[in-house]
């Protein structure tokens, strides 16, 4: 049992509704403001997040402010009831700044300074952006601090990149200096650098990685990254310090983002900073997605599971509270090769996905089409004609609605039964790896497939890095574990020991933090606890065939064979039952699949990458031996998952229809309101291609 979540922000009561919002490119015609007013409303929005890209008209010459059109913007907005997100700009600093300031931009690593232009070009360490940042976002919090739009500050936009100019060098090397004891020999020893005769003499000998330079001491890599985030995260907290100051009580938070821009089925979260440790210095996490709907040749449901897991990261990184959808488009990107537009019940589909995974606002980016700029053909709301008569407005507006209706759910959660290790610096590390498969390593895609076993059977799971608590879970998934930190595999031996059941896979337990190899046999840590001993990997090419065979009478009850690709880890079963064989090459015969008892829980290996419907086989039967609820207690059609929000009293069940096709649901005769209609449901029911329906209950499991 829990408690509900307190809200964002004690001003706003329900699911927040709006957009981003840039009235600054239409100074020049104010009239178009006061329409915007009557469309937001048309809309059923509630909130805008302004600012975002304003510095330039905030202060278009140093230290001259111009704030009187941003003062009209928030007083109609409050006019006509419409909250504010209000966004700080230094994600985007202006001619003026880079002009004079030359040190403020981005070094590559290539040791190539920018030049001004685009987004996100700037140095976190530069002493004097810093000052910029702090003096602007100063004058923007004591101007706006009591006004009653104002909910929640946005901090820059999409924080990604890094410098390598001499600010960052000098940062780097102290912060080596801290992370080991200003011990150059600690380093030398972590990094490994006696490998080709890298060893460091001297702090001021070391750089951040670079292609004319070192990229290959792993260690090194990692470290780098690892500053990156910690400085990122450091320009982070000096730029809210006068917000902090100024606003206490007014929450603060800033968009993580995802990789999935390119013509690619797996959408990624963002790799280049550790959001772990970055969603621990904001007040609710917030979620930029844009996923490639429709795709050619990828059926929907497929990367539905793939949003759906980035969403339930989302939902953990603050320990289940919930997060905020701060873009979405209601129709199309702008970047991709080719650019499909949402099919119609698309966008109520995938807005209504995330608030059942734990967000508690649709937002999009953005709310008027902008006339020019590589942003011109991005989706909106507002299309360049204007007006409200067009099918995305009106989709925009139905949601809107609908949205009202299950207000109530703002600050409910879940508390899943099972959880996936997904890890930032495991993500990293085996990035770097040279060897076994170098383009089909695949980490986040495994860890997907292992989710989409439980979303497929209307399983909420929690997605989580291996510095959380375990100790909750009936399940704990930790697929490629390559790195393991320390402290980690002796949580995982209490968890076990205590009645979980662990599973991992191949590629798991090979190296510490630093990047080096355990010695003494795989999988290093989680040896004793698995039970098995790992001799080699084989990676098979596209064209290789294998296939692991279940052992007759097995204690999970599966039969057959099932086809094994890119990587076979040959292992050896010490303490472990074998459950599972290859059936070829010069390994047949030998552990494919083990379970090792371990105190009052289980260990299984799973020593292949394998077809999912292996994957479904075997969560099926752990499903059913350790009872494992599901959120509807019934068989779903393919592309069909059910989702669930809690506040400890009431459940609210969400099923998502991701096929184009009518799918019929049983609900076995449990009594559901319909949280749209408010009808009582006690049969089946029928759900259209892209349809949702939500239902409420009062029982509690």
């Amino acid at each position: 049992m829990f408690e509900k979540y307190s809200t964002v922000n004690k001003k706003s009561s329900g699911i927040l509704y709006g957009a981003d919002y840039n009235p600054d490119q239409w100074i020049e015609t104010p009239e178009i403001w006061d329409e915007d007013m009557r469309l937001m409303k048309l809309a059923n929005c509630n909130v805008m997040t302004l600012g975002i890209f304003s510095w330039s008209s905030i202060e278009p010459q140093e230290g001259q402010f111009e704030f009187e059109w941003l003062d009209i913007i928030m007083d109609k907005l409050e006019k006509n009831g419409i909250s504010v997100i209000l966004a700080t700009p230094s994600g985007a600093r202006p001619a003026w700044l880079s002009e004079k300031y030359p040190e403020v931009l981005r070094t590559q690593a290539n040791r190539v300074k920018n030049l001004h232009g685009q987004r996100h070009n700037h140095c976190f360490s530069s002493p004097i952006y810093r000052e910029k940042v702090a003096i602007i976002n100063r004058k923007l919090a004591q101007r706006y601090k009591n006004h009653p739009a104002l909910i929640m500050w946005h901090i820059s936009n999409e924080y990604g990149g890094d410098c390598h100019c001499a600010f960052c060098q000098d940062a780097f090397r102290n912060w080596l200096k801290n992370r080991y004891d200003n011990d150059l020999n600690k380093l030398n020893s972590a990094w490994w650098t006696g490998f080709w005769s890298h060893k460091f003499t001297s702090w001021e000998q070391i750089e951040s990685p670079s292609p004319q330079g070192e990229i290959y001491i792993h260690g090194h890599i990692l470290d780098w990254k690892r500053f990156v985030t910690h400085q990122t995260i450091d320009f982070y907290k000096a730029e809210i310090t006068p917000l902090r100051e100024l606003t206490p009580k007014v929450p603060i938070t800033t968009n993580f983002m995802g990789n999935g821009y390119g013509d690619k089925s797996d959408f990624d979260l963002y790799e280049g900073l550790n959001y772990g440790e970055f969603a621990k210095k904001v007040d609710v996490v917030s979620y930029d997605s844009y996923p490639l709907w429709h795709i050619d040749n990828t059926l929907t449901w497929e990367l539905a599971t793939q949003v759906s897991f980035v969403y339930d990261a989302c939902r953990c990184l603050k320990d289940g509270r919930p997060f905020l959808l701060m873009e979405s488009t209601p129709s199309l990107v702008n970047w991709h090769k080719v650019n499909k537009i949402k099919r119609p019940g698309m966008n109520i589909l995938s807005s209504l996905q995330a608030i059942a995974h734990g967000a508690d606002s649709v937002q999009y980016f953005q709310w008027r089409k902008s006339r020019g700029g590589s942003e011109k053909f991005h989706g909106a709301v507002v299309d360049h004609c204007g007006h409200e008569n067009t099918r995305v407005f009106r989709d925009v507006s139905k949601l809107g609605g609908s949205l009202k209706e299950i207000n109530e759910i703002v600050g409910t959660s879940v508390k899943p039964e099972v959880a996936v290790i997904f890890d930032w610096e495991n993500g990293w590390a085996i990035k770097e790896v040279q060897g076994i498969t170098m383009d089909k390593k695949e980490y986040q895609s495994t860890c997907v497939n292992h989710y989409k076993a439980f979303w497929t059977n209307g399983i909420t799971v929690d997605v989580i890095d291996m510095e959380r608590d375990f100790s909750e879970y009936k399940i704990l998934i930790a697929p490629m574990l390559y790195m393991i930190r320390p402290g980690v595999a002796e949580r995982i031996e209490k968890f076990v020991n205590n009645g979980g059941t662990f599973i991992t896979t191949y590629f798991s337990g090979m190296v510490d933090e630093s990047d080096l190899c355990y010695l003494g046999g795989f999988p290093g840590p989680l040896r004793a606890v698995t039970g098995i001993w790992s001799e080699e990997i084989d990676s098979l090419y596209d064209s290789d065939c294998n296939a692991v065979i279940f052992s007759q009478n097995n204690k999970l009850g599966i039969k057959g064979e099932y086809k094994a690709k890119d990587l076979c880890e040959v292992i050896h079963a010490e303490s472990a039952e074998v459950l599972a064989i290859y059936k070829s090459d010069y390994y047949a015969g030998m552990p494919a699949l083990t379970v090792n008892n371990y105190g009052k829980g289980k260990a299984y290996y799973i020593a292949s990458r394998n077809e999912q419907v292996f994957l479904k086989d075997f969560y099926n039967k752990l499903i059913e031996e350790l009872k494992i609820s599901k959120n509807l207690e019934c068989n779903l059609p393919e592309g069909v998952t059910v989702q669930l929000r809690s506040d400890g009293e009431t459940d609210y069940i969400f099923i998502l229809n991701f096929s184009e096709d009518n799918k019929v649901i049983d609900v076995q005769s449990k009594e559901f309101i319909d949280m749209f209609s408010k009808e009582k449901i006690e049969e089946n029911i029928i759900i259209e291609p892209y349809g949702i329906k939500i239902f409420k209950t009062g029982v509690y499991k």
